[in-house]
């Protein structure tokens, strides 16, 4: 069985072995939008990110499985793959330790004034700033409860801050208190800091507007470490310019890098990264873990996911 394997992962020898053991034939393809290689059109396993942003499905006429290397769907053609009885598999969990670390980390930052104490460091001023806050006993609402959410709120209950949870089925655990989707204007006027880690959906698309954002409870934190496109940036940044919301912590934007003009680059309450937020040292075993897991399930016949 010929599987196309991209750029989107760099495989070791011994990685390319164990996948040769399992009775599968590489086809590699360094750049997902370049031309693709001979005998890529018989591929029956796809191991890529953004292949389907640069190549039509029927260009690979035998696909039976796709293996994402990215944990959002929103850059493969689901409903198209699931018409077609393809297998799809993402990198569910691979990505949620440093996510979670990285939001701890922003909030913290925002909470104890970094910004500040960095400026002075620089600048070798001994000034105390008596103005900063702490998240014990602070409510944090994570929207979109899945694997990076639950890794979220573990870390914020670790400092005694209470988790709310807001998602379209209740989680087994994990949280204090549950939200659906229908109540999440609600959880939102409890929220001292809101984190964003739902998929992006035609349904999501764009949902944090202007009429959420006035939901938040005033001068709460916004962390996005999801999609950009979850949010209106304009409705963000004047939400953020007049003071309803406190701060914001942007991994993730509708287009990236975001633009130089962006208002949000010069707001003093505002954490801004280059979708950033899920690296790590330890990702590429986890990855490929996944991967082998995932294609070994498939080649003994399980059910997709």
């Amino acid at each position: 069985m010929i599987a196309l394997l991209t750029g989107a992962y760099q495989y070791t020898k011994p990685q390319l072995a164990a996948l040769r053991a399992l009775g599968l034939e590489v086809v590699w393809m360094r750049e997902e939008s370049g031309d693709l290689p001979e005998h890529a059109d018989q591929a029956e396993v796809a191991v890529c990110n953004g292949l389907f942003l640069h190549h039509k499905l029927t260009e690979f006429p035998r696909l039976r499985c796709v293996q994402l290397t990215s944990a959002g769907l929103d850059r493969v053609p689901v409903t198209e793959l699931r018409e077609k009885g393809i297998a799809l598999y993402n990198a569910r969990g691979v990505y949620s330790v440093p996510m979670a670390e990285f939001v701890l980390w922003g909030v913290l930052s925002l909470c104890k004034h970094a910004n500040v104490f960095y400026a002075n460091q620089k600048a070798r001023v001994w000034e105390k700033d008596r103005t900063l806050s702490e998240l014990a006993g602070k409510k944090v609402l994570v929207v979109g409860f899945g694997s990076v959410g639950a890794a979220c709120a573990k870390r914020f209950r670790a400092f005694d801050a209470t988790v709310l949870a807001a998602d379209l089925q209740k989680p087994s655990g994990g949280f204090d208190v549950f939200y659906s989707m229908e109540r999440l204007p609600e959880a939102l006027s409890h929220a001292d800091v809101v984190v964003l880690t739902l998929p992006l959906t035609e349904e999501t698309r764009g949902m944090f507007g202007e009429t959420l954002l006035k939901s938040c409870k005033k001068g709460a934190v916004l962390v996005n470490v999801a999609r950009g496109a979850l949010v209106d940036a304009a409705a963000l940044s004047k939400a953020l310019q007049s003071g309803d919301l406190g701060g914001a912590v942007l991994d993730v934007f509708e287009t990236e890098p975001l633009p130089a003009e962006s208002p949000l680059w010069d707001l003093p309450n505002v954490l801004i990264t280059p979708h950033n937020s899920f690296v790590s040292e330890q990702n590429r075993d986890r990855l490929f873990s996944v991967i082998f897991e995932n294609l070994q399930a498939f080649l003994k016949g399980a059910n997709e996911i």
